[in-house]
């Protein structure tokens, strides 16, 4: 029997959805089940964008450009100005969502065996781009205790090796939630510029930032224009994770071109998509403001609910729509499949995405889970005391 390579022995599987036909299992039976392990917003995705889609007056579904179209780029320029983001659309790369475009990066600048520095836990994927890419990832800890904070930076510098070309954030974090501070981001700069590395931004929550903080992009760091590249996307920001429309950002015009060149490989983002991106640009602030003041809500009913259950931690995020729990139980990979399998509560149960895949240190988070609160309030209630009496009994 052919044999298949090593690398897609050693690709990991998805800790979010690996736990899926066993939720599949629980609803043929006649289950409910309450899908805390995945962002996919149940917030509607603006008319707008449908509409273009709906009313196109489209004759052939045709190749769009490698790059994007150049009236979505330079409109895309216009949204990040408005953010404090000064770019043009000779700057910007349109993809296949933003993991594309974490694939085209890592593949523009790292060859097999280079490393890259992510502080962990991280969002899964990045495990799974980086074997693919034969690329080592490098994790530097973070810890429940400073609410996923930023290591300090002596903790990245030893790290770094002649074989780390890069180092890579998500901000805000999934799944930690963590939003990086404006000096956060200035250190981690000076020690790229130091070592003469590459430092990836993967801003794709950049609208949800809550209790008064703000976002600050690598973008908007001075003197980073040789090192910055920032991975975006329309997924969470306008709940269109099915368009699969996302982009990486840089201004260094050799990584430009690379990119581009994968780009051109895989042709083009696919067209239908492209206009419904272009068109949700036209969304009004007030979408954001209503949908930020709706997860802020939720964050807090969450968290409020869940440290009244004895023995469970949870880190309070300020951004992204995510929360690291903290369980008492040994392993939540079995806890989960065990609340799918075996545990009811009237005849309703839960989905929770265990966090030891959001980690790269073996061992780390095997007694956490990722929870997204993509949910409306009643059903996060209800998720939370599911979620205790599954404790009681479990640990009885």
């Amino acid at each position: 029997m052919p044999k298949i390579s090593q690398r897609g022995v050693l690709m990991p599987q998805s800790p979010i959805r690996k736990l899926v036909p066993y939720a599949e299992q629980a609803k043929k039976d006649g289950v409910k089940v309450y899908h805390l392990n995945i962002g996919q917003p149940d917030i509607k995705t603006p008319e707008v964008a449908l509409n273009a889609v709906k009313n196109n007056t489209l004759e052939i579904l045709a190749y769009s450009r490698s790059e994007g179209s150049e009236t979505y780029r330079t409109k895309l320029a216009a949204y990040y100005k408005k953010n404090d983001i000064h770019v043009n659309a000779d700057n910007i790369v349109i993809t296949t969502g933003g993991s594309e475009a974490l694939s085209f990066t890592f593949g523009s600048i790292m060859d097999a065996e280079d490393e890259v520095i992510i502080p962990e836990p991280f969002y899964a994927n990045y495990n799974g781009f980086s074997s693919a890419q034969g690329v080592k990832v490098v994790p530097v800890v973070s810890g429940i205790k400073s609410n996923f904070a930023l290591p300090p930076i002596a903790d990245f510098e030893a790290l770094i090796t002649p074989k780390t070309k890069a180092i890579l954030i998500c901000n805000p974090g999934n799944p930690t939630g963590y939003l990086y501070s404006k000096s956060e981001i200035q250190q981690l700069a000076s020690l790229v510029k130091k070592y003469d590395l590459f430092l990836i931004s993967d801003e794709v929550y950049r609208e949800f930032t809550y209790d008064g903080l703000e976002h600050y992009s690598i973008m908007q760091e001075e003197g980073l224009e040789s090192n910055a590249i920032l991975i975006d996307s329309v997924s969470k920001r306008y709940s269109m994770c099915g368009a699969r429309i996302g982009c990486a950002v840089t201004k260094n015009k050799t990584v430009y071109k690379t990119i581009i060149k994968f780009a051109q490989a895989r042709l083009s983002p696919p067209t239908y998509a492209l206009l419904a991106s272009e068109a949700a640009l036209d969304t009004p602030d007030q979408y954001f403001n209503e949908v930020t003041k709706e997860y802020v809500t939720r964050r807090n009913v969450l968290v409020d609910e869940l440290e009244k259950i004895e023995g469970v931690k949870v880190a309070k995020p300020n951004g992204a729509f995510y929360c690291i729990v903290e369980l008492p139980v040994e392993d939540s990979d079995v806890f989960a499949q065990w609340l799918l399998e075996d545990f009811r509560l009237n005849n309703e149960t839960i989905m929770v995405a265990p966090a030891a895949g959001f980690y790269s240190t073996e061992g780390l988070g095997k007694n956490q889970v990722r929870i997204a609160y993509v949910l409306n309030k009643e059903d996060l209630r209800t998720s939370v005391a599911i979620l205790k009496a599954a404790l009681t009994l479990y640990n009885a």
